[in-house]
C-alpha cells in the first residue's frame, strides 16, 4: 500500500532534510514546493506575510504537485508533500483524501523550539543569494509561530 507522507513544521524545523532521508528510505516521490517556485519564478517573496503574489504562485504549485501526488499513490507509489502544513483542517482533508485513494498516511512533525527555528533561518538566510531558498525575518517566524498548528496526539497515530 502505498504511504502519503506529510512533513510538518514550521521553516528551519528540518522538513525538507527529513524529506529527503525519507526519500530515499521508502524510494518515494518528494514534493518541495520552494525548490520548484524557486526554479519557476525566483525569489519572490516580498517579505511581507501574507504576499499575494507569491502565495497564489506557491498554492498553484502546490496543487500541480499534488495532482500529480494523487496520481503516483495510485500506482502504489508512495508520496512525500513537504509543505508544512500549519494547520490541522489541512492535514485531516489529505488524510481523507489519502484513505479515499487506498493510501496510507503518516504526518511527520518536525518540533522545534523557536529559538533553535530563529538560529536556523538566521544561518540559512545568509544563504539567500544562492537562490535557493528564501529570507524569511524574526517578524516573519514570530507571526507564523501563533498561526501553525502543531498536530495533536490524535493525529500522530
Amino acid at each position: 500500500m502505498a504511504v502519503l507522507h506529510l512533513m510538518v513544521g514550521l521553516p528551519g524545523s528540518g522538513k525538507t532534510t527529513r524529506a529527503i532521508q525519507l526519500e530515499k528510505e521508502c524510494h518515494a516521490v518528494r514534493f518541495t514546493p520552494d525548490e520548484w517556485h524557486l526554479k519557476l519564478f525566483g525569489n519572490d517573496f516580498n517579505g511581507q506575510w501574507p504576499d499575494a503574489v507569491h502565495d497564489s504562485r506557491h498554492a498553484a504549485i502546490e496543487q500541480l504537485m499534488w495532482e500529480t501526488g494523487k496520481k503516483l499513490l495510485a500506482l502504489d507509489i508512495d508520496v512525500i508533500l513537504d509543505y508544512g502544513f500549519w494547520a490541522r483542517e489541512e492535514r485531516d482533508a489529505l488524510r481523507e483524501q489519502a484513505a479515499k485513494l487506498g493510501a496510507d498516511f503518516r504526518i511527520h512533525y518536525m518540533e522545534c523550539a523557536p529559538d533553535v527555528l530563529w538560529q536556523r533561518l538566521q544561518k540559512r538566510n545568509q544563504t539567500t543569494a544562492d537562490g535557493k531558498v528564501f529570507y524569511i525575518s524574526k517578524e516573519n517566524l514570530d507571526v507564523w509561530l501563533t498561526v501553525f498548528q502543531p498536530p495533536q496526539p490524535d493525529e500522530l497515530e
